[in-house]
């Protein structure tokens, strides 16, 4: 969870520093209160073995208002959600789940992938509930073809 927040923290540092309008000392102040807040919140609510699971609720979101985890760390160096509001894009999704920190700007925005990393295999696991059904099966699977049909 150390290397999501942190890459989570870090892309929205470098926004504010893209503005020129915070010290260097303000930024860094930021970085590690939004870390703090992060890994706060996302504490019981970070699940590796099932990566999207909780996804909505680490959801940082900034949309006409301001995200509480940033607005909370913009506090701490003194800077007012609304004067944050007005140095950070007005619309900003970023999704920070295990193994994968992607982000948007915009709702029509395309989704950038800003960390991603392959969790680590279990050669005792399947990949997936299919292989799961799979296992022990000397021939593949029958083959079957779906059509749909619409009126």
């Amino acid at each position: 969870m150390k290397t999501e927040v942190s890459t989570a923290a870090n892309f929205v540092t470098r926004l504010l520093r893209g503005t020129r309008l915070l010290s260097e000392e303000q930024l860094q102040q930021f970085r590690f209160s939004l870390e703090e807040a992060l890994g706060d919140h996302y504490q019981h609510h970070w699940f590796p073995n099932a990566p999207y699971r909780g996804s909505g609720y680490r959801c940082i979101r900034i949309n006409h208002k301001m995200d509480p985890l940033i607005g909370k760390a913009a506090c701490t160096i003194g800077i007012a959600k609304e004067r944050l509001f007005s140095l950070l894009p007005s619309e900003l999704t970023m999704w920070v789940d295990p193994y994968e920190v992607s982000y948007r700007i915009g709702e029509d925005g395309s989704i950038c992938v800003l960390y991603e990393s392959a969790p680590p295999s279990d050669t005792n696991q399947p990949d997936s509930c299919k292989d799961e059904l799979r296992i022990g099966r000397a021939s593949p699977s029958k083959s079957f073809s779906m059509m749909t049909c619409s009126s």
